[in-house]
């Protein structure tokens, strides 16, 4: 039954790496897994709530826990709504994150350079639209072009439920490209969403290839790998001062944030 591999679970340690990172013994290990799933589940709905449009954006969520010290790195599409106007909203979240796991927080925002080689954006987008009665068809080809226009080397989707109003609920998928699921050196981002609509809930996945990762060599960054082939593309294609200031921007951001 490989088709029910997860895509991160096949490739974790060997070019995935652990989303969250820290080591208990046997008598706290059960307590502080089920408190991370919390986290991450808290995160999202309080983000979720506190944006007008009711979507944050938050592609993935690391914990890292360093004896009383609980440190949460949020990949946000729209870092700057997670931050709020002068950091507000990001304080407040720390302090209710505080008082939820009863140790230090320290909350780290980055930003998803390319939100449409995220596997969870383009999964949550496309359940967004569903749920505005947008053809469910015509949701899924715009994400695929979007996505592949960006440099993906191939894209996969797959709704299921009762789509468009049907009586009896039903599968559809649509391809583009090359995505090999049963190759471990293939950087394969997977994402899963649900759509509540008036007739039911369907659900959304997506797999997004992004490459190959070479020998000894993890996957960090939600699709850092392919952006660095558009940046050049783009470069070339733009040339003069407009292609090097982006360049030079883009290393200034990446150096400001810093990965520990």
């Amino acid at each position: 039954m490989g088709q029910k591999v997860h895509p991160f679970g096949f490739r974790l340690g060997v070019i995935q790496d652990w989303s969250s990172r820290w080591y208990a013994g046997k008598k706290d290990y059960v307590e502080l897994l089920h408190k991370d799933l919390e986290i991450r589940r808290y995160v999202k709905q309080r983000l979720d709530k506190s944006l007008s449009d009711g979507r944050a954006e938050i592609a993935k969520i690391d914990i890292e826990r360093a004896g009383r010290k609980v440190k949460i790195i949020l990949h946000a599409g729209r870092p700057g709504l997670v931050i709020g106007p002068r950091g507000e909203r990001v304080d407040e979240l720390r302090k209710e994150l505080e008082v939820l796991t009863g140790h230090d927080v320290m909350l780290d925002v980055r930003e998803v350079k390319v939100p449409d080689l995220s596997a969870q954006l383009v999964a949550e987008r496309l359940a967004a639209d569903i749920a505005k009665r947008v053809s469910f068809r015509r949701a899924i080809k715009r994400a695929m072009q979007n996505t592949m226009r960006v440099g993906a080397k191939g894209i996969r989707v797959r709704v299921a439920g009762r789509l468009n109003g049907a009586e009896i609920a039903r599968t559809e998928q649509a391809r583009e490209g090359s995505v090999p699921l049963h190759t471990l050196k293939a950087n394969v981002d997977y994402g899963f969403a649900i759509s509540y609509t008036t007739y039911g809930t369907i659900g959304v996945k997506c797999w997004i290839y992004l490459g190959d990762i070479k020998p000894g060599e993890r996957v960090s960054v939600v699709g850092e790998e392919i952006l660095r082939g558009v940046d050049a593309r783009r470069g070339d294609r733009d040339g003069g001062r407009g292609g090097r200031g982006r360049g030079e921007g883009g290393r200034g951001r990446d150096g400001g944030r810093g990965r520990n």
